[in-house]
């Protein structure tokens, strides 16, 4: 098969998911918090993927002020993560629909069915996460536009079922909007095979950590290229009655204090001392404050270097253009050899 007809091909394979993105290619960027602002937001759109802010506990006036920066360094279509335990989450909602941001994507739990309508309301896509089947279908109830399928090997908060294993159980069954799949995926070989099984679009978020544009430290990065795919690690829940998202990433000081933080958190609850909530609400803020250590003041011990098991393919910084037109030539020369052959 000629490239031009490989290309095409490609073209077709992702076309559902390129037209409910609006951009060139179904690439989305995982929104990472600290990492996901408006320099790599804007860059991964430019270059015809689909950046996404990462909220993350952000207040109203400060996503406001990220999603007019992005807007300034773009004119390309992008989305906005918002957490779902986020304290102002309606408010959040609110700056989005300010901003007509097109897209949201709504994460880190089961949203509510009001809140996916305040967003249909106005015109604005809604992505939501679906880690099973039966939530895939209860979401697409709900009103979701699109879903996100993420495996257990993707960075960051994860679930606990494999990439393959999800897009087994979930492709075949939903049809009605478009499915992007992450976890892993760091080469356009991997985007090609869930395209075929019948993915819209895929998810990358490790992948462009180390692009040039990412504000990420330089020793942030460098953990990032020195590391192999086994290093990247899911925490350990210490206490069943106290119930937290394991964390994907690589092995430090960091990963030592959660565990640390976690008991303490635990003994507080059975004490009385604060309800589970927030006590599950303070962990999530300890990942924000270390994480944030890690990617801005690049103390890479002590912080979090939240990263996915595609962590051992990321060999060097590139700029966000070139990773992008690297999966894309992956993904045409795995279509064209594969006819040839």
């Amino acid at each position: 098969m000629s490239e031009k007809t490989a290309q095409a091909k490609l073209d077709s394979l992702w076309h559902r998911g390129c037209q409910f993105l609006g951009s060139r290619t179904a690439i989305l960027g995982g929104a990472m918090s600290w990492v996901s602002d408006r320099n790599l937001v804007s860059a991964i759109s430019n270059a015809g993927g689909f950046g996404v802010i990462a909220c993350g506990a952000m207040t109203p006036e400060l996503l406001a002020a990220e999603i007019a920066g992005t807007q300034a360094m773009t004119s390309k279509p992008f989305g906005v993560n918002l957490i779902t335990m986020h304290p102002e989450l309606e408010a959040l909602i609110n700056v989005c629909v300010e901003a007509k941001v097109t897209h949201v994507v709504l994460a880190g739990g089961v949203p509510s069915a009001g809140s996916v309508s305040n967003l249909r309301k106005v015109g604005i896509k809604t992505i939501c996460f679906a880690p099973a089947l039966a939530l895939a279908k209860r979401m697409i109830k709900n009103g979701a536009d699109a879903l996100v399928i993420e495996g257990t090997e993707a960075g960051g908060h994860i679930g606990p079922v494999a990439t393959g294993v999800l897009a087994q159980e979930i492709l075949p069954h939903i049809t009605e909007v478009p499915i992007f799949v992450a976890g892993g995926i760091s080469r356009g070989e991997a985007i090609v095979s869930y395209l075929e099984m019948g993915a819209s679009g895929c998810q990358l978020g490790t992948r462009f950590v180390c692009a040039k544009e990412s504000i990420a430290h330089p020793n942030f990065k460098d953990s990032f290229i020195k590391a192999n795919s086994r290093d990247a690690v899911p925490t350990v829940q210490i206490d069943p009655k106290f119930p937290v998202i394991p964390v994907r990433a690589l092995v430090n000081e960091g990963t030592k204090r959660f565990s640390e933080a976690q008991r303490e958190a635990a003994v507080r609850v059975e004490r009385g001392e604060v309800e589970l909530k927030d006590a599950q609400l303070e962990i999530e803020h300890f990942w924000a404050g270390a994480l944030r250590r890690a990617v801005i003041d690049g103390d890479v011990e002590n912080g979090s270097l939240m990263a996915g098991q595609s962590v051992g393919m990321v060999k060097t910084e590139q700029p966000t253009q070139d990773i992008i037109d690297e999966l894309v030539n992956q993904a045409v020369q795995c279509l064209g050899n594969r006819r040839s052959k």
